[in-house]
Formats: C-alpha cells, structure tokens, sequence
C-alpha cells in the first residue's frame, strides 16, 4: 500500500477565541435578520467626498451609521443583567476584527473602535487604517493596547476551561463592555464578492454580518435599474429587545444606510 503524503499546520493562537465564541454564542437567544440594502446613493456619497480628500472607507462609514441608530435604539445594544433587568451603556463600542500579517501568515486581531457614536466616520476610518498598520509581534493578540499576562495565559488552557471564561464574561455585562464593546461587525464580505449572506455566530447584543456589494436589477418606478446591493445578516438578541423596537430600529437603519447619512 502506498503511504499517503500530508502535513500538519498550527493554528494561530488568535483563532482560539474564535472557536470558544461560536461554542458560547450558540447558546444566545438570537434572531437572525437577512437583509438587502441599495447603497448606490451612498457609495457615489463616498467616492464625491474621496475626490474632495476626505478618506473614509465603506466600512467606517457603515459602523458609523450602526452607531449612530443604535444611539436612539440603546436597549438593541444593551446586555441582559438578569431576569429583571437589562444594563445600558451610555456609549456604543464596536469590536472588529482587523486581518494582521504576523510573520508570514495573515492572523485575525480584534479592535474595539470605542464611543463610534460620538467619533465621525473619518475618524474611525483612520483608526481602523492605525491599527492596520499597527506593528505586532507574535505574543500580541490584541489591537491598541499590550497583552496581560492573563490574556496570554488564556490560550495556553484546556478548551473547556476557556469556554467556562466566557460564561462567566457574559454574566458580568460591565467586565464584558470593557473587554469586547457592545457590537460587533463582521465583514467577511468585503474580502471578496460573494452573491449571498453568512450566518455568523456572536456573543455580543448584537452583530452585523457585512457580505458583499453586488450590482443587481431593481425595479424603479417601473423600470428595472442596475443598483449596488449590500447583503448583511444582522443577528438580535431576543433576550434584550422585542419584536417592534427591532423592526422600527432596522427601518431606521436602512434608511441611514440607503441615503448615506453621517457622510
């Protein structure tokens, strides 16, 4: 019999968390939202204010515009305390991940953009390009700030015990605000065109699943138009806010986004 050739590859150490996330975030009381918005108007907006010399990416300008609904939706972002109570934050922290080069592999790093209400859109737009360029090493597993002795600590444990620090995470809404933010945007989308949605999994309140921007036929006035179309799966927790706030909270959110609010 011939022997059969392979090879092993180690796991960066960042993809740990991602693993535990998904395990714990699979307990959440989400319900997931898949929409379709037309950004034609905005991403013309976008590229009118480029030529001005005001750099802003899609991206920025999206979390932006999350932000700043969410600041009149605050319960959609808050954390479930306990039966009785849920606890709100005056301020909306985003966490995203930002794709680092460490050594010669390409390694997911989480940054949370915080108070992305009260930030424009240029400014997250040049945070999220600092943290690109960030310098890391191979121990950092964090954007913005030094890795503790405890964060390190968390990689070298056994996957039950990792999982175990999350729950109990979760059940500290304060230590989870200052550790992961309130929200959280994926944008696994952006990296190439994909004619369709991603069912993400979150820990987080909630969470933005940003896909790609395809060119579509749409009817206009009965007529049928090629438009730019975003796909993005937004995921809810039940457990926080109920069907109505959420309804109204999206239709808000896709009128921001649909006439390029916050640009």
């Amino acid at each position: 019999m011939m022997a059969t050739n392979y090879r092993f590859q180690k796991i960066v150490r960042s993809r740990i968390a991602t693993f535990d996330i998904f395990a714990v975030g699979m307990w959440k009381h989400h319900i997931s939202a898949m929409l379709e918005f037309d950004v034609t108007e905005s991403r013309a907006k976008l590229r009118e204010l480029r030529k001005k010399g005001v750099s802003v990416s899609f991206n920025a300008w999206l979390i932006k515009v999350i932000a700043t609904v969410l600041e009149k939706y605050p319960e959609a972002a808050a954390y479930f305390c306990n039966k009785k109570k849920l606890i709100i934050f005056d301020d909306i922290n985003v966490s995203v991940i930002i794709e680092k080069k460490i050594g010669e592999k390409r390694v997911p790093i989480p940054l949370v953009i915080e108070k992305a209400d009260k930030k424009s859109a240029a400014e997250i737009s040049g945070e999220i390009e600092a943290a690109k360029n960030q310098e890391l090493r191979h121990g950092d597993i964090v954007l913005k700030k030094k890795s503790s002795s405890y964060e390190r600590l968390y990689y070298q444990l056994p996957g039950f015990i990792r999982r175990f620090f999350w729950i109990l995470l979760l059940k500290n809404p304060k230590a989870a605000f200052r550790t992961m933010g309130n929200v959280s945007v994926t944008s696994v989308g952006m990296i190439g065109k994909i004619n369709g949605w991603f069912i993400h999994t979150s820990v987080h309140p909630i969470s933005f699943g940003v896909g790609s921007v395809l060119v579509k036929p749409v009817v206009i006035n009965n007529e049928v138009k090629p438009r730019e179309i975003l796909n993005m799966t937004i995921l809810v927790d039940h457990d926080v806010i109920d069907g109505a706030p959420m309804v109204r909270f999206l239709g808000d959110l896709t009128e921001y986004i649909e006439t390029g609010k916050e640009i």
